[in-house]
């Protein structure tokens, strides 16, 4: 870093907004969501999502509540548009959401685009083309009048190929790219070029996206551009004014917050901030602050940690444990004092008041965390270093989320006794919590064979009270079988949302240990289950059954299907 920053780098000129609105407003209903998952947050993975990651974040997107999904760069490369036709020719798109596909304002790009959307009941094209004074100058050689042409033709070979397109609602959005860096006027000579060329009517609107491409100045900055726009821009009766936030300077969501207030109408982000650089705007962080003020975002996250999981998956991002609402650690006390205060609160908190919780801006069960781990020791609380403890004594290296469920067990087992729990006290709680193996459930034995096309197929034998049970199931590998083979004798299916192994020890006589962390619907949060084996194959199924006998604890014997499997033949 340099001494005196100011000879390299300037401060962004202030807007010269008189009577400006937006400080004074609050946001009271939610705005037009759109996920940028599949094309900005995929294009900044290392390894992209491949066609069935694709799909299965969509439609996790679309179970979520987003009624408007970019999906593809189709002219960018074969892989795009072959994923848009498959949404298309799969009948995978529901009646209520339209696809939203990008091309830059070229016209072999657009044809393509185009080509890609054949079929579609309706979709948004989102075209673009950059308008700041660097890319004009520096990047393209372009004057002022040559990129409002070329922005102008783009939208009018869009529209010729919607009119040719009549069984497609085509819906048209543009991006002067570098927005906030454009000269304000500029801008809006732009957008209005566009709207006319489109004949925008309030019937017929123009999604205009004003995008932070760069984050380059503060929020309030952006807010005062956007109700600049707002307030000055042609036919606004007939533009949605969308914001795409990126986050280069940390500031995302509240660029995204003062925006609305501004008159901005949607908002352009990712699940958890991903995306280019430092990511895009977070939709949950933003939906979830809106709820947290008594406004419906009109997205559900009721089941918080199963969209974190598949998030996980499909991008092979991690979500960081402090992250806003669905970290691990949120809802998670360290501190003696706030530790006190969140008990105190618990206790004289009415179901059905309002929530005046310490620490805890919402209820964690509206999002399906639970209680179980917001009270949680540590060695600074003198409790002891409960993971430590048990991999440096027994070779038990806990997952950071088994840690902090396994860590509240602790916390009850310290209340009650009032002293301190030693490492084997800790050894002994774990074994009882989670290998005693007398669960529901209790597993006997199984065969595990792999078929001519890959797959794999077991063959489990399980008792339930008292009686032998084969449940036999094929997938595509052992994790994936046995959970088919266990939706024989349970009448809700459950998921695997995180799975590790590790040898227990040293040396090649060492006992595997598994863990499974697993989930079911209408049963509030996740579970772990561990298994230990010389086996690891046996370890990883006793690990899972493990895990399902933790689901039915909580929920009940109601997720047991009786009688259902063959009785083995003894």
């Amino acid at each position: 870093m340099i001494r005196q920053p100011a000879a390299k780098y300037t401060a962004f000129p202030p807007v010269q907004l008189a009577d400006r609105q937006w400080p004074s407003r609050v946001i009271d209903k939610p705005p037009v969501w759109m996920s940028t998952d599949l094309r900005d947050g995929n294009q900044a993975l290392f390894e992209p999502m491949n066609a069935d990651k694709k799909m299965q974040m969509f439609k996790m997107l679309c179970a979520i509540g987003f009624k408007e999904i970019e999906v593809a760069f189709p002219s960018a490369s074969e892989t795009e548009f072959g994923f848009v036709r498959s949404l298309i020719e799969g009948g995978h798109i529901p009646d209520d959401v339209s696809i939203e596909v990008l091309t830059q304002a070229r016209e072999h790009l657009i044809r393509r685009t185009f080509e890609s959307l054949k079929g579609a009941r309706k979709a948004i094209v989102h075209v673009y083309n950059a308008t700041c004074p660097t890319f004009r100058d520096t990047v393209f050689n372009m004057s002022k009048a040559e990129v409002v042409q070329m922005a102008v033709d783009a939208v009018k070979l869009i529209k010729a190929q919607a009119e040719a397109m009549p069984e497609t609602e085509i819906t048209l959005e543009y991006s002067p790219e570098l927005f906030t860096a454009t000269e304000l006027d500029f801008a809006k000579e732009v957008c209005d070029a566009v709207t006319e060329a489109w004949g925008a009517t309030p019937q017929r609107k123009v999604i205009l996206n004003l995008p932070t491409t760069v984050e380059i100045a503060t929020p309030n900055i952006y807010a005062d551009q956007i109700e600049w726009m707002h307030k000055n821009l042609a036919r606004r009766d007939s533009v949605i004014i969308s914001l795409h936030p990126h986050n280069d300077r940390g500031t995302a969501v509240a660029a995204a917050e003062l925006g609305l207030m501004a008159g901005a109408d949607r908002v352009e982000g990712c699940l958890f901030g991903n995306g280019e650089r430092t990511g895009n705007v977070d939709l949950v962080t933003l939906a979830l602050n809106l709820y947290s003020q008594g406004v419906d975002p009109e997205l559900d996250f009721s089941h918080i940690n199963d969209v974190a999981r598949t998030c996980e998956d499909c991008t092979q991002l991690p979500v960081h444990p402090r992250h806003p609402y669905v970290g691990d650690l949120v809802f998670t006390a360290f501190s003696g004092s706030h530790q006190d205060a969140i008990k105190k609160g618990f206790a004289v908190q009415k179901p059905d008041a309002l929530w005046e919780m310490p620490y805890l801006p919402i209820d964690p069960a509206d999002v399906g965390r639970t209680y179980d781990s917001i009270i949680r020791v540590n060695s600074q609380s003198g409790k002891g270093g409960i993971a430590y403890l048990l991999e440096s004594g027994y070779g038990v290296a806990m997952p950071r989320r088994l840690q902090v469920e396994f860590s509240s067990t602790v916390q009850q087992l310290t209340d009650e006794s009032g002293r301190e729990a030693t490492g084997a006290d800790i050894w002994a709680l774990f074994q009882q919590t989670y290998l005693r193996g007398d669960g529901a459930i209790g597993y006997v034995a199984h065969r595990l064979t792999e078929r001519d096309d890959g797959s794999q197929h077991i063959r489990l034998v399980v008792n339930i009270d008292d009686h032998e049970h084969i449940c036999e199931g094929s997938g595509n590998g052992p994790l994936d079988a046995l959970v088919h083979a266990l939706s024989h004798v349970l009448a809700a299916p459950v998921s695997i949302h995180h799975y590790e192994e590790r040898a227990l020890g040293q040396g090649a006589n060492a006992d595997a240990i598994a863990f499974a962390e697993m989930a079911a619907p209408g049963v509030a949060g996740s579970v772990f289950g561990v298994g230990v084996d010389a086996n690891l194959t046996t370890a990883s199924i006793r690990a899972v059954v493990g895990g399902v006998n933790r689901l039915i604890a909580r929920a009940g014997d109601g997720m047991l299907r009786r009688g259902s499997a063959q009785a083995a033949v003894a």
